[in-house]
């Protein structure tokens, strides 16, 4: 039976707590960080460090940011009148890759899930509600995730904010249902957008 050192077990086992990390996976992303020079290794620990240290959630929309608003927030030349919904910070990220967008965003960080025991009240709903009554949005874009949990989520805070005088639109489904927006090609989330439908 192979032994392994103290560090460099416990090297393994916190990678394999990485998503889609197994034990054979960290096993090999550990033995490459022994192989690396040691500043390269260092850097990897920096970098960690870092975002852990500076990186947090926006106080307005919940995207990352360092520092107070994030930059889609602070940024004058967005459009104010339209509100975007989103489940995750990596939602934000695959729709302004697809160019068309120009409006704000509100990131739920996550979605209702009650099998997963996630409802309403751990999600950014009340922070949502807050700013569709403080704010002047025209329109609202429900862009969850075409998923059983996601159309859910969707519905559920449709529901909540029917009676404010703001359009609620959902993405069109040129985005296939049960796919992730992280994974959608750009093209299809730009259709998407474009030819978005009232909820």
């Amino acid at each position: 039976m192979s032994q392994i050192t103290r560090s460099l077990s416990n090297l393994i086992k916190q990678l394999t707590k990485l998503p889609g990390i197994g034990p054979k996976s960290a096993e090999r992303l550990a033995y490459h960080l022994l192989r690396v020079n040691k500043t390269e290794a260092l850097a990897l620990a920096s970098s960690i460090a870092d975002v852990r240290e500076n990186v947090a959630y926006c106080p307005d929309c919940f995207n990352l940011s360092e520092g107070g608003l994030c930059a889609i927030c602070s940024n004058p030349n967005r459009d104010r009148s339209v509100l975007c919904v989103v489940e995750q910070p990596r939602d934000l990220v695959a729709l302004e890759d697809s160019g068309v967008y120009r409006g704000l965003y509100h990131i739920l960080l996550g979605r209702i899930a009650p099998l997963e025991n996630i409802g309403a009240e751990q999600l950014t709903i009340e922070r949502l509600v807050e700013r569709v009554e403080e704010g002047d949005f025209k329109e609202m874009i429900l862009a969850t995730n075409p998923t059983v949990e996601g159309d859910g989520t969707a519905l559920y805070i449709s529901n909540l904010l029917a009676e404010h005088s703001l359009a609620i639109t959902r993405l069109a489904r040129g985005v296939t249902t049960g796919s992730i927006l992280e994974y959608t090609n750009k093209e299809v989330l730009a259709d998407a957008l474009t030819d978005r439908r009232p909820f």
